[in-house]
């Protein structure tokens, strides 16, 4: 498990992104949100009781100017361009696994900020596993910031949890960063914050990685290591290419072994 950022990392990391910092309230706020979609997207599940194992960050409160994010997605490393199909293909515990990954021209409004709609859609021989929407935005500074996530698990076609949803600004659920403009080795963030439920964390290991996937060969790669402290035996290291985004995924650490590669990229 990777070392937590100080108070002073963190700070600073949000300050590079054109982001203050403020004092963490005590009470939850209030969601604002609103889809442009047909249909309201799934709701975050109910509030968790917090883990007694997991230290809460009472310092980390971005405080969001919504005149600085847009819900065009350019960053680098990351992309979101509307109406892209990405397709993964690979194994997690000897099993086969397909999770596509659509970019819509949908969008939410979460905390003022208009975020970019994508769908996540797990599968293992034909069968649902999973089903994600998330929400993105990148700032002024072209740091991708990630908003939350209404997700549900599957079995025989059946949902059987939501848990790990969230959405910022509300049960205390704050913001983070998936991708910054610039990574550089060393660099620490907060991806996600809902207490207890959501509080996945990154750390780039390298920016100049060459990896070969069935779509490709890619150079100066960047390579992060994403550690869940609510999960401290899991961790995974992502290979991020210049101008496509997310390629190649292993889990390094846990008892259930997982590999994806980008395998399809339409649109």
């Amino acid at each position: 498990m990777t070392r937590k950022p100080t108070l002073l990392t963190m700070i600073g990391v949000l300050i590079g992104s054109g982001v203050a910092v403020g004092a963490c309230g005590s009470g939850a706020g209030p969601s604002g949100g609103s889809d442009t979609t047909s249909g309201p997207a799934p709701a975050p599940s109910p509030p968790s009781p917090p883990s007694s194992t997991a230290p809460r960050d009472r310092a980390y409160h971005p405080v969001i100017d919504p005149a600085k994010f847009s819900n065009r997605v350019t960053n680098r490393y990351l992309p979101l361009p509307v109406g892209t199909t990405l397709v993964y293909e690979g194994t997690r515990d000897g099993r086969p696994q397909r999770d596509e990954v659509v970019i819509t021209k949908e969008t939410r409004v979460i905390l003022g900020v208009r975020c970019t709609v994508v769908r996540d859609t797990v599968t293992s021989n034909g069968a649902l596993v999973e089903k994600t929407t998330d929400w993105y935005a990148q700032s002024a500074v072209g740091d991708v910031w990630y908003f939350g996530e209404a997700t549900g698990e599957y079995t025989n076609g059946n949902l059987t949890s939501t848990k790990g949803s969230w959405e910022a600004g509300v049960d205390t659920a704050q913001p983070g960063v998936v991708m910054k403009a610039h990574p550089t080795p060393g660099d620490s963030y907060r991806q996600e914050y809902r207490p207890g439920e959501a509080e996945d964390m990154a750390k780039v290991l390298r920016t100049t990685a060459t990896v070969k996937v069935p779509v490709g060969r890619f150079t100066n790669v960047v390579v992060t290591d994403d550690t869940d402290p609510l999960n401290p035996d899991k961790a995974d290291h992502k290979s991020y290419a210049p101008g496509v985004g997310l390629v190649l995924a292993d889990r390094v650490r846990s008892g259930h072994p997982e590999h994806i590669a980008l395998t399809e990229r339409r649109g």
